[in-house]
């Protein structure tokens, strides 16, 4: 086993930040997703389609861990009966760590994650500054 990169001093802040540099990428990949889906499908009808699509369809499937990460991450950062301990944002740190990983060769969702860094210029950029907040170089 190793030690982790992460300070337990600045845990809990740390993950904070990366979760807002998450969400934002996560909202990056849907929307590029929505397009090259809408480029091989058609056009998706409306916001509800959408995220039926989201929610079910194989098209979406790898965003899914992101998705759960990012709503239990929400919910350890909020609770208020029961805060977050410094273990606990480090066990998320390394998990988003791990998720957004960057490896050309791999397969499944770390692929589609990969090609999807390659295609969208915004993404790409999202996915170099949750990056750096991972590394603790924020300003």
């Amino acid at each position: 086993m190793t030690a982790s990169a992460f300070s337990p001093d600045t845990a809990i802040e740390q993950l904070k930040q990366v979760r807002m540099g998450l969400l934002r990428l996560h909202k990056a990949l849907l929307d590029a997703e929505k397009i090259t889906y809408e480029q091989a499908n058609g056009r998706i009808a409306n916001n509800m389609e959408f995220f039926g699509l989201v929610l079910n369809h194989e098209w979406f499937q790898w965003l899914r861990p992101m998705s759960g990460l990012i709503a239990e991450v929400d919910e350890a950062v909020g609770n208020k009966k029961s805060p977050i301990t410094a273990d606990i944002a480090v066990r998320y740190l390394e998990q988003v760590t791990q998720l957004v990983a960057v490896h050309p060769t791999d397969k499944g969702n770390a692929l589609k994650y990969y090609e999807a860094i390659e295609r969208d210029p915004n993404v790409a950029q999202l996915h170099v500054t949750l990056t750096q907040i991972l590394q603790g170089e924020t300003d």
